[in-house]
């Protein structure tokens, strides 16, 4: 075990069960509802314990075909699929006539074990041993030793379901208890012939599905409609069954051969309904794994007996062992094999449910047996899903990615829960026969196409990804990984972005809005009670009487950010779109917005138009008069634009034109368009940078932009080109399609222009991409000062040929979820390295341009403790710092999204009502430390962002230019000491202040703040510290 696993478990010895009784399990739900968040849900970078099994498996009637081939008989199989089913396993893989083919297979993943099933009909034609087939003995002998010959172990197993059709003709199948003394006679003949080069043994798999399903239900050969205690009896046979095979190899087998023999047994996983953990529930929930797996576990590896609720809820249903037999039962399993795979779920009967949710988590599961059976070795003789069509070929990222997910579980199951899993079993080797499901899905990791003579074997994704796992022994840690130490540059701007601010038509402040004077009742009620006769002073409005105003700015104080971006609401500043009918009140109001948050040394970052948001739409009359498809609308944002200049621009030095306009392709009314109107969004920027350019850069000495969606897209299955493709060609059309006229050559990217040729070419009609003309090239070209990007998440992509046209271009491309991932209650994946990798893009197509991460945020619906907004902002910040101090990207600033949860609920640092959450204090923290600095005592940066501005806040909020500045020089070498400092609050009553511009003085000799502030109606005093 690694250092920090084991760090895990001394800090939480809570994650090892020593419990192994019977109903130990019960505590599994309550654990896993109360681990560590988000810190258990993260990606496990480790690897697995030395001697680790990798394995791969097959079973005889889904793969090896040659049904009537070398005196093979027929199996209860080949009477069901023949009769019943549509499809049937007479040629299936063709393994029996393939063997170098499968052992090339199982090389090129480089496993060190495979399990494969033995024909019993191939073996015992009749299912008695009086009537040997030599021919099928000579193909398993062969195939055992060709598997040793390239250092690979069998794992046998003696039973998978396909019983010969005369023993069911004979005896009526497993409901006749003589089947187990021809069952352990079969055992008996394999044992003798293979067992001296087989070390793992499995006697039957899966025997809930056979019992229920091949005797109860009919859905699984041989099909028998039983009576409601048929499946009952079945399992009663199968139980004996296996203890008499194990106690035959182990009486007469063990000594010599060394092997070891369990069952195969299948099981899913439920949780309470509605996840409400409850005791009632998670007894419910624990039935109902009993009464699948603890069927037959618990006889097998505990006391010989069933568990409690079967025996309660079945009565008379369930068979009775008697005390001879519960001896002879309990202990037989040398390990536990697990099975976890679909077959467990489609076929789970909705009553063992007992109303809880079905869950597809293979942790818990591994835990619960941990738990309940003793800390048993757990062997997983089959895992894999079935998500791939029949239409699938080589690349299947739809059981990757399943097959990762469960990789992890194990992984953490080993690491985070102490459970002994020795082994893994990745199902199948190559596509089969599928059950009841024939052949409409695929779950090998080797393609075979069935219509073929050859039956080649192609390796899919699958088979890559897990090869490159069994390498690497499990998912080694890398350095890109690993968080790095390291500050931010001094002048480095610390933000918070917000969509929008809410705007006050007037001043909310009381004793300016009310003339009369009022009295606290102090010892009453408590309210402000009239002093009647009395009449206030009257003064005019001033930006402090904005109550919002003084609210978020006391919000986003607390951060420590350096500056804050918001956007105008156009159609509240020019409701008809016409510059002198522009709404003066709202237009104040954002003046005083930005010159309170100047007064605070915070600056403002002030964003035009954003285009995708509902309450920020076109003005109506635009609207109406065709919006962006109207030329009319891009003269009008530029006159808009020019108010904004005029009437802000001298308190403004950050600009962003629109915020996120390449989002439009996803609005349910651009959809058919869109790419028109981008077109015009980008005209209607440009003309707009150069309009700020040409009139209004020299005197105001601004910066402006346009900030664009940039979440980053990975290829779905990486060893796969068209994904590949897929990927960079979305990049091209999520960024690339505003960023490249912009930054790079003015015109849309190449891959736009190939791909609409080939969409055109094919019948798409709608896949127009306009064209610039010449000059409107050089007119957007380097219309843009910085690279500002609003990043979220990572997403994944495939190319499904067989997928519905998604908003034009991307047409055929997949979304997929990588559930390995940490993702929000929303569902946004958390992938911090996404981040990055978007970076060097950046920098790769534009060079060394100036970058701006202008949002970047995720929803977390705790309401106070937000660890995932947490774990999130730390994360991704110190993918930025890497991205500056390894990679060398010119990044600037960083703004976290958002101030409060007002449009978009969980979002902000602060709930609805003003409340801070935990994020708070920890992005201030990296603010004040400018990063993450290799020691651990704060050291204020000297800057913008620097925490004296803090100290000195009292005064900034009461005087509009306070007069002080900070040297250094006064401060010993290493920066720690205490200033004290007094500092005056100032409240006048129903007056303005009129105080002297020059309030603070410094003595340089003392390094101390010396009053000096003529006011005169001084309220209280409060003295401020702060160490350095």
């Amino acid at each position: 075990m690694k250092p920090t696993a084991l760090a895990l478990l001394i800090l939480c010895p809570w994650l090892v069960s020593l419990n192994g009784d019977p109903g130990a399990g019960e505590g599994t739900w309550a654990r896993f509802a109360s681990l560590p968040y988000p810190e258990d849900k993260l990606f496990l970078h480790d690897t697995f314990p030395e001697g680790f099994m990798w394995s791969v498996g097959t079973s005889a009637y889904q793969t090896e075909g040659a049904w009537q081939q070398d005196g093979r008989g027929a199996s209860v199989w080949d009477t069901f699929t023949h009769k019943q089913l549509s499809a049937n396993g007479d040629v299936a893989s063709e393994s029996y006539n393939n063997i170098e083919r499968d052992i090339s297979a199982i090389q090129t993943l480089g496993v060190t074990h495979y399990r494969f099933s033995i024909a019993w009909s191939r073996i015992l034609p009749d299912g008695l041993v009086s009537n040997r087939n030599e021919a099928g003995l000579r193909y398993y002998s062969h195939l055992i030793q060709r598997l040793r010959d390239v250092g690979v172990e069998p794992i046998v197993t003696l039973y998978h379901w396909d019983m010969p059709q005369a023993l069911q003709d004979m005896y009526g199948g497993w409901i006749n208890e003589s089947l187990v003394d021809r069952f352990s006679e079969y055992a008996e003949v394999c044992f003798k012939a293979l067992g001296d080069r087989v070390k793992y043994w499995i006697t039957v798999d899966n025997p809930y599905a056979l019992a229920w399903h091949g005797y109860g239900t009919g859905k699984l050969a041989p099909g028998i409609h039983g009576a409601p205690n048929v499946p009952y009896t079945v399992a009663h046979n199968l139980i004996k069954a296996h203890s008499k095979t194990w106690h035959i190899y182990n009486d007469h087998f063990r000594e010599s051969q060394q092997g070891h023999v369990s069952i195969a047994l299948a099981s899913h996983w439920v949780g309470p309904k509605n996840g409400d953990i409850n005791p009632e529930a998670v007894q419910l929930c624990h039935c109902s794994i009993n009464s699948v797996l603890g069927w037959f576990a618990k006889p097998i590896f505990i006391d010989g007996d069933y568990p409690a609720c079967m025996k309660d809820n079945l009565k008379s249903l369930l068979p009775v062992f008697n005390d001879a037999e519960k001896l002879e039962i309990k202990k037989t399993a040398d390990f536990f094999a697990l099975s976890f795979g679909p077959l467990s779920f489609r076929l789970l009967d909705s009553n063992l449910l007992f109303n809880q949710t079905k869950k597809y988590l293979l942790r818990q599961l591994l835990y619960w047996i941990h738990s309940e059976y003793n800390n048993s070795k757990i062997f997983i003789v089959e895992n894999g899903w079935d998500d791939s069509s029949s239409s699938t070929k080589t690349e299947d990222v739809y059981n990757m990615y399943p097959l990762k997910r469960f990789l992890m579980d194990v992984l953490k199951a080993i690491k985070y829960d102490g459970v002994d899993v020795i082994g893994y079993t990745a199902w199948s080797l190559v596509d089969g026969f599928e059950w009841d499901t024939g052949y409409s899905t695929r779950r090998g990791l080797f393609y075979i196409d069935f219509q073929s003579k050859e039956k080649k074997r192609m390796p899919k994704s699958s088979a890559f990804f897990y090869r490159q796992v069994i390498e690497d022994n499990g998912f080694p840690s890398v350095p890109e990984s690993k968080p790095i130490t390291g500050t931010f540059p001094y002048s480095f701007a610390w933000g918070i972005s917000e969509d929008v601010v809410q705007v006050e038509t007037t001043p909310t402040t009381p004793q300016f809005a009310d003339h009369n004077i009022y009295k606290w009742d102090i010892n009453g009620t408590g309210k402000l009670l009239k002093v009647k006769g009395v009449i206030g002073q009257a003064r005019k409005a001033q930006c402090t009487d904005y109550s919002t105003i003084r609210q978020e700015i006391y919000l986003l104080q607390n951060t420590h950010a350096t500056h804050f971006q918001f956007s105008l609401n156009w159609s509240l500043i020019l409701p008809t779109g016409n510059t002198t009918q522009a709404i003066r009140a709202n237009l104040r109001y954002y003046k005083c917005y930005i010159s309170e948050l100047l007064r605070v040394n915070v600056t403002p970052v002030v964003v035009l138009y954003h285009p995708t948001l509902e309450d920020q739409r076109l003005p109506s009359v635009l609207e109406e008069n065709g919006g962006w498809m109207n030329p009319a609308t891009i003269r009008a944002f530029v006159e808009y634009a020019r108010l904004c200049f005029r009437q802000l621009g001298s308190k403004v030095k950050f600009w962003i034109t629109m915020s996120e306009p390449n989002g439009i392709k996803h609005l349910l009314g651009y959809k058919t368009n869109f790419t028109i109107v981008g077109h015009s969004l980008i005209k209607a920027h440009a003309l707009v940078w150069h309009l700020y350019n040409n009139e209004f850069r020299k005197t105001q000495n601004g910066q402006i932009s346009v900030s664009l969606h940039a979440d980053w897209v990975d290829p779905a299955d990486p060893f796969s080109r068209n994904d590949i493709e897929a990927a960079a060609r979305t990049l091209e059309f999520d960024i690339g399609w505003f960023a490249e006229p912009i930054f790079g050559n003015g015109d849309y990217p190449f891959i736009m222009r190939d791909w609409q040729s080939q969409r055109q070419n094919v019948g798409w009609h709608n896949s127009y991409l306009p064209h610039f003309t010449t000059e409107e090239k050089r007119l957007i070209h380097g219309s843009g000062d910085f690279v500002a990007l609003n990043h979220y998440t990572t997403h994944i992509v495939h190319l499904e040929s067989q997928a519905e046209a998604q908003a034009g271009y991307e047409f055929k491309v997949q979304h997929l979820k990588d559930t390995t991932w940490l993702s929000s209650p929303d569902g946004k994946a958390v992938v911090p390295g996404g981040l990055r990798k978007l970076l060097r893009w950046i920098k790769s197509k534009y060079g060394n341009v100036p970058i701006y991460i202008t949002s970047n945020g995720i929803d977390d619906d705790s309401p106070s403790k937000d660890k995932l907004r947490i774990y999130y902002i730390r994360s991704y910040i110190n993918e930025v710092l890497k991205a500056l101090k390894l990679d060398g990207v010119n990044i600037r600033g960083y703004f976290a999204w958002a101030l409060r949860d007002i449009d978009e609920p969980n979002y902000g640092f602060y709930t609805s009502n003003r409340a801070a959450k935990l994020s708070v204090e920890h992005y201030r923290r990296i603010v004040d430390n400018g990063g993450f600095p290799t020691s651990k005592i704060t050291t204020p940066q000297y800057h913008t962002s620097s925490p004296l501005k803090y100290l000195l806040n009292p005064f900034i909020l009461l005087y509009p230019n306070p007069s002080f500045q900070v040297f250094p020089s006064c401060y010993p070498a290493d920066a720690r000491f205490i200033i004290k400092m007094k500092a005056v609050i100032c409240h006048a009553a129903f007056t303005s202040l009129n105080c002297a511009s020059d309030k603070i003085k410094w003595n340089f000799s003392m390094c101390k703040c010396q009053e000096n502030l003529p006011c005169e109606h001084y309220q209280y005093q409060e003295a401020l510290t702060y160490t350095l």
